[in-house]
């Protein structure tokens, strides 16, 4: 079965969500900049077990916005428990890591703040552990601003699946036709577009031509690039003419 299976792809732009209900998130590399953290966290892991260390493009193909079971399958298919809980070691790293530096992605809090300015709800889901999830929220000063978190581990399948994000569109009851997401990985945006949502995909872990293989609506540099504000004052617009 396929991501997309049991689900409907999106075909509106971000414009077309008005009157705009929430915004969902990824966490890792779409709220902050964790990934050389995570990298740093398993080059350690690989030296303390004797292993060569994969470069920084493996890992990026094989475990940004992956689940961690999917991980350890990928990095230990001889010994999936041994992997997982390698897994869990280079968890606890990252953490140590992430708590005395986690710079969020540029312009993220003229994002939140517009989001707050408008009274949408939100959401953060994640394939990260919820332990990590909550260190990161926290770190951002953004415990407040989420309604919730959906962790990939709480859901019967992790993305690239669209459970994690059914889940949270349930939780805050909200339309998938009034919702659009913020994504960095192929797992995510493949996630987001098969829960019917229009995504929009960072470049701050994979560049635009892999990210295009899972079919964003728009792929930004950050939050501060006009192409995402461009659309959200049509969604401002568009609202306006509702009333």
């Amino acid at each position: 079965m396929t991501a997309g299976e049991n689900s409907v792809q999106s075909n509106k732009s971000i414009p077309d969500l008005a009157p705009l209900e929430a915004v969902l998130f990824d966490i890792d590399g779409t709220l902050c900049d964790s990934d050389p953290l995570h990298y740093t966290a398993f080059c350690q892991m690989f030296a303390e077990i004797g292993m060569e260390v994969p470069d920084a493009e493996f890992l990026s193909k094989n475990i940004a916005g992956k689940h961690n079971d999917d991980v350890a399958a990928v990095l230990f298919p001889d010994d999936v428990p041994k992997g997982i809980k390698l897994m869990k070691d280079a968890e606890a790293k990252f953490r140590r890591f992430a708590s005395e530096n986690l710079p969020p992605i540029k312009g993220l809090y003229k994002l939140t703040k517009w989001i707050e300015d408008r009274g949408l709800k939100r959401a953060a889901v994640t394939n990260a552990s919820k332990q990590n999830a909550q260190l990161m929220i926290s770190k951002l000063g953004l415990q407040q601003f989420f309604d919730l978190v959906v962790a990939g581990s709480e859901c019967e399948r992790a993305k690239p699946y669209p459970d994690p994000y059914l889940k949270a569109l349930q939780l805050l009851q909200v339309s998938k036709d009034h919702t659009f997401v913020c994504e960095d990985s192929l797992p995510g945006i493949k996630a987001g577009v098969a829960a019917g949502m229009p995504v929009v995909g960072l470049t701050t872990t994979y560049p635009e031509s892999m990210l295009m293989e899972a079919n964003p609506t728009v792929v930004i540099k950050d939050y501060e690039d006009p192409k995402l504000w461009d659309y959200l004052e049509q969604l401002d617009k568009k609202k306006e003419k509702r009333l």
